[in-house]
């Protein structure tokens, strides 16, 4: 919607809001009620508690509800003349979609829903704290490279239970008599808990062991290990990048923001410019080679 169609009074509500959105005290105001709520929720696990004080815990409930209810009402009418930016981000679209689920009718009448909800409630600390928030979205971006480990490693796991079913199956029965139980061995060894024992047991079985054991922990515990931190820190680098180049905070509009320096001086470079062509324009242009007056003849003679 253009500048010029936007009411002056959605853009005045607009400003009031943002300055309230974007004051300290209002961070701090909700990042101590998101705690708050956390706390109560923790409280709520006792029952003596909770049978003492419901009535008090029920209240405190309610208000916590109705201080995000106004939270996000805020942050609504903060982009009042600019409403698609609200939607475009999506730590706005989770808070909203956790206060709203709050008022539905099913969520209200299941108490273990309910109580999810309101633990959904604490990660929206993420976004008064930027390093969290920095974490959280690399978790969320190295999802498919981390589906593409567990692929890997479900790979490597069923193919050493194989092998180890078939050399120890009928010696070790305890830990390789099945699939199953080689693949449980398998995974708490990728921990090294226990290898040593495992070494020792495969031993007294065959030699060979040692090479299997010794090739199923550097891959396991080493490569893929390995593997998996080099896809979080990518992820994690990436995620830096998108917190540095987008804001959760309503943005001013362009003729309210402030001009940075650079912005300053390529706007005098540009008045120079056309400073610079309005004289060439203005200067008459060079005579040509070969072309300067001549004396008349008669003037020459005399």
């Amino acid at each position: 919607m253009p500048q010029q169609q936007i009411p002056r009074s959605r853009v005045a509500l607009a400003r009031r809001c943002t300055a309230i959105v974007q004051a300290r005290w209002f961070a701090a105001t909700v990042f101590t009620l998101i705690l708050a709520n956390a706390a109560l929720l923790g409280v709520e696990t006792y029952s003596g508690i909770v049978a003492d004080w419901h009535h008090w815990l029920r209240l405190a409930e309610h208000v916590c509800l109705a201080a995000f209810a106004v939270e996000i009402v805020l942050r609504l009418a903060a982009h009042a003349d600019r409403p698609g930016e609200f939607f475009k981000d999506p730590w706005n679209l989770f808070d909203l979609a956790v206060v709203l689920c709050a008022f539905l009718p099913v969520v209200r009448e299941n108490t273990t829903v309910l109580r999810l909800l309101r633990l959904a409630r604490v990660l929206r600390t993420a976004r008064f704290l930027p390093q969290l928030r920095v974490v959280l979205v690399a978790v969320a971006r190295s999802l498919p490279g981390t589906l593409s480990f567990l692929l890997v490693g479900a790979l490597l796991l069923y193919v050493y239970a194989m092998v180890g079913w078939v050399f120890f199956g009928s010696h070790d029965p305890e830990h390789y008599g099945s699939i199953g139980r080689a693949v449980l061995t398998l995974f708490l060894l990728m921990t090294l808990d226990g290898i040593g024992d495992a070494v020792h047991a495969g031993l007294d079985i065959s030699r060979w062991s040692l090479l299997y054991y010794g090739s199923y922990v550097l891959l396991a515990s080493f490569v893929l290990v390995n593997v998996l931190i080099g896809v979080v820190i990518t992820s994690l680098d990436e995620a830096r990048e998108m917190d540095g180049t987008t804001s959760s905070e309503p943005r001013p509009h362009p003729d309210r923001r402030e001009r940075t320096p650079l912005a300053h001086r390529i706007e005098e470079a540009r008045r120079a410019l056309d400073e610079l062509e309005h004289e060439l324009i203005r200067m008459p242009p060079p005579p040509l080679e070969g072309n300067h007056h001549r004396i008349p003849t008669a003037q020459r003679r005399e």
